[in-house]
């Protein structure tokens, strides 16, 4: 077994596509990581900004953790519809731009491709913040930590759907079912002591308050709250990936992440307020809000190490939602010609490579700009879930009115709410959010989409020129002048120089003097003896040698204009460039020549015309 296939998988056959395909079971750790995992951080965004009223700010926690739950409840019922109605995927973009236009379709696919960045990003800083609560001599390390797991999850997903779904389960289902035994325990607890429960070891003590509470703290609580509701949409984008019954899977998987994330965020909300428990500042001696409240229900013995490395793993491996979402997002834009077509591409585990490779590498970016520190990641996020749920529900509500039927009311009632909801949170959202950071997200979304109205440009440009070939030309059929650059006489050569004799009897060898006396008569010795001795006794017509000289040792460009010239010179004729090279036998040899070669290549690529030809020659080393 080879190093790449023992990293990736073994390449899988087209046919056994349908073996890739999820329940409901495995549906959730891939499609609702991020969404489950948000429990972990969203309700500490919003203690993080009621820190400010001290003791007194964990009172409002509950009903504003009560506003997020229906909010999610809404945006719930209007994704079961979409996912019936939208069964080939894509999630809010398909909806926006099937229902309202090419340029709703697109801001909706502007929104999401931030909102899974970040939702990589944030879920991994949120994993590594948990281990480094638990760990605070890690802190020094969070970006290196950040940046070793966000490699593993892009290997991971390189082997395919299924693998990663299997390899995700365990830590998905022992987060979920340690969370539930913190909050039964706590509110058990909670209720015994009349709502005054004792902590096992007490949390650190809250501040005194620094301000009153206001309308605009709150709204801005409750933004940042919000966070919690990212990864909602995933089972909705991602439904071609579930087994059939294909609708009823995807509903089923969406139904059971939902009804347990209004459970772990009611039960956080509940026990922070029970417990007094708060966010910490970022930095040395951070706790996280879920190892408090673990460490003050049950201690800190092995169920709490149990449930903070289920939580590190889980927020970590969040980042999976998004590697199983953009791709595929990636994909139907690259289909519909806005982003590269690459992207559009399986690769040999059945899984969109480019597009997992893109993700990781702008999620890394985005960690190494802000450190690895969530609270500095947080500010940049929702907008984009939030704005892409609105054109969702938005799309929805026309698709209703244009494909009326039984029900078709009542859902469009639903959607009519969600839209009105989720439209207001983007503005709240946008507001609270925008001096902190929100303004880079609402810069962002224009620039991909006019990134992506350029794209599509570009290839109609492209198609327009290729259509239409006509009737083959039978003008230049004459044989080509042939050029074969030669920087000293060997066997990669003399390949190249004998096919170019087969080609044309009018070939030009270049050569590139570099002003060394030594190696120009060592150069005509050979040349005489290889090339022209052997050609005269067999009565056939030498190649002309031309010497361009070149004191400053420059090669490809005196080539590439020697070749232009014979462009201007031969106009009623095609020009051949023979370019003989050395092919290794193992990828981490080619380091050890000059690519020369591939040089030249691309310089007359890039400064040709159509009656260039370069044609590679390959000499295999043994």
């Amino acid at each position: 077994m080879s190093v790449f296939d023992f990293l990736f998988g073994r390449p899988l056959s087209t046919s056994e596509e349908r073996g890739e395909t999820l329940g409901a079971v495995a549906g959730i750790p891939v499609f609702g990581l991020d969404a489950l995992s948000s429990a972990a951080y969203g309700p500490e965004a919003a203690l993080a900004l009621l820190i400010v009223l001290g003791i007194g700010g964990v009172r409002y926690v509950v009903p504003i953790t009560i506003c997020i739950v229906i909010l999610l409840f809404i945006v719930f019922f209007s994704y079961r519809q979409t996912i019936a109605a939208y069964p080939g995927g894509g999630g809010s973009y398909t909806v926006a731009g099937e229902n309202l236009g090419q340029f709703a379709g697109l801001l909706a696919a502007a929104a999401l491709m931030i909102d899974y960045v970040l939702t990589a990003a944030v879920g991994i800083s949120a994993g590594v913040g948990a281990l480094v609560s638990a760990v605070p001599q890690l802190e020094p390390h969070t970006l290196q930590l950040c940046l070793g797991i966000l490699a593993l999850i892009t290997v991971v997903n390189l082997r395919g759907v299924r693998q990663t779904g299997t390899l995700f389960m365990i830590p998905t289902y022992v987060f979920v079912l340690a969370l539930l035994a913190v909050i039964v325990i706590g509110t058990i607890k909670a209720l015994a002591s009349g709502g005054h429960p004792t902590a096992v070891v007490a949390p650190p003590m809250l501040h005194a308050a620094t301000v009153s509470a206001s309308a605009w703290l709150l709204l801005k609580a409750f933004s940042s709250g919000c966070t919690a509701m990212t990864g909602v949409e995933a089972v909705s984008n991602g439904v071609t990936a579930f087994r059939d019954p294909v609708v009823r899977t995807a509903q089923r998987t969406l139904a059971i992440i939902v009804a347990t994330l209004a459970v772990l965020l009611v039960g956080i909300a509940f026990l922070s307020r029970a417990y007094h428990i708060g966010a910490t500042e970022p930095g040395l001696g951070y706790q996280s809000v879920l190892s408090q409240l673990t460490v003050a229900i049950a201690g800190k013995n092995a169920f709490y190490y149990v449930t903070i490395a289920s939580i590190l793993l889980v927020l970590s491996l969040s980042a999976n939602t998004a590697f199983a979402d953009f791709p595929r997002l990636g994909r139907l834009l690259a289909d519909g010609g806005y982003l590269p077509t690459p992207l559009s591409v399986r690769g040999r585990r059945l899984v969109y490579t480019w597009g997992i490779i893109l993700l990781a590498t702008v999620c890394g970016t985005l960690l190494v700009l802000f450190g690895g520190i969530t609270d500095r990641l947080i500010p940049l996020y929702a907008i984009g879930a939030f704005l892409a749920f609105t054109l969702s529900q938005t799309g929805m509500v026309f698709h209703w009115m244009r494909h009326p039927g039984p029900g078709s009311r009542m859902s469009m009632s639903v959607n009519v709410l969600g839209a009105t909801a989720t439209g207001i949170t983007v503005l709240v959202v946008t507001f609270t959010k925008f001096t902190e950071g929100a303004w880079i997200t609402i810069l962002l979304i224009p620039i991909i989409m006019g990134t992506m109205y350029s794209i599509r440009r570009h290839y109609e440009r492209v198609a327009l020129q290729l259509k239409n070939p006509g009737p083959l030309s039978l003008r230049m059929l004459e044989p080509p002048v042939v050029v074969v650059p030669m920087l000293m006489l060997s066997k990669v050569t003399r390949k190249g120089l004998q096919l170019a004799l087969d080609m044309s009897p009018d070939v030009h060898v270049v050569n590139v003097d570099f002003g060394v006396e030594a190696e120009r008569e060592a150069l005509m010795r050979d040349w005489k003896e290889i090339v022209v001795d052997p050609l005269r006794a067999a009565g056939l017509t030498v190649p002309e040698l031309k010497v361009l000289h070149s004191p400053y040792r420059y090669v490809i460009n005196p080539i590439v204009d020697y070749t232009l010239s014979l462009v201007k010179k031969h106009k009623d004729r095609q020009i051949a460039v023979i370019i003989p090279e050395l092919v290794e036998k193992h990828w981490y040899q080619y380091f050890l020549h000059n690519q020369r070669a591939t040089w030249l290549k691309a310089a007359l690529l890039l400064k040709g015309n159509d009656r260039i030809v370069v044609i590679n020659v390959p000499w295999y080393l043994k």
